[in-house]
């Protein structure tokens, strides 16, 4: 997000009190919030898009279109905009959990991460995306969900950054 005084530039505005106000009914808006160093973050990347029912992925039945609801892909995959951010999966380690080379990750920064989640960890100077398993309530080793992979086992570093909250694919 641009800050301030690109605001200011942007907008022809003589001051960086008019960009105040102008930030602060966007806040109030709900469109953008701020960081705890006052930094723009914004809310909402997306507006509703229908939610037309459900569609069989088995034995095809009749369905007739209907508007049942309508659904914020932000709100939908992000709690806390925050501590969320996307990341470009490279690799094939969680192809058995349907997430693929190229796919997006959501992943929200979390010091609470729960055996068996997937995450977003740091072992031994690399960065991965496994399954983490727990013991006596510590964080113990990462799995990965493609047979071809063996489980890490961190000899002298880690540290889960975040859990993935969704996959995004586009065809």
């Amino acid at each position: 997000m641009p800050s301030y005084a690109e605001i200011m530039d942007l907008l022809g505005f003589k001051s960086k009190n008019a960009v105040y106000k102008l930030v602060n009914k966007l806040v109030a808006e709900g469109v953008v919030s701020k960081d705890s160093q006052g930094r723009i973050i914004p809310e909402r990347l997306v507006g509703e898009t229908p939610m037309l029912g459900l569609v069989e992925a088995g034995i095809p039945t009749m369905a007739e279109e209907e508007v049942l609801d309508t659904i914020n892909l932000d709100e939908y995959f992000i709690r806390d905009s925050g501590k969320t951010f996307i990341l470009k999966v490279k690799g094939d380690s969680m192809i058995e959990e349907g997430i693929k080379e190229g796919d997006l990750v959501v992943a929200e920064r979390t010091n609470n991460p729960k055996d068996g989640d997937i995450v977003i960890a740091q072992v031994d100077g690399g960065w991965t995306l496994k399954f983490l398993k727990m013991k006596n309530g510590k964080p113990s080793h990462l799995e990965p969900a493609n047979k071809d992979y063996k489980p890490i086992y961190p000899e002298y570093e880690f540290n889960v950054a975040a859990v993935v909250k969704g996959v995004l694919r586009k065809y």
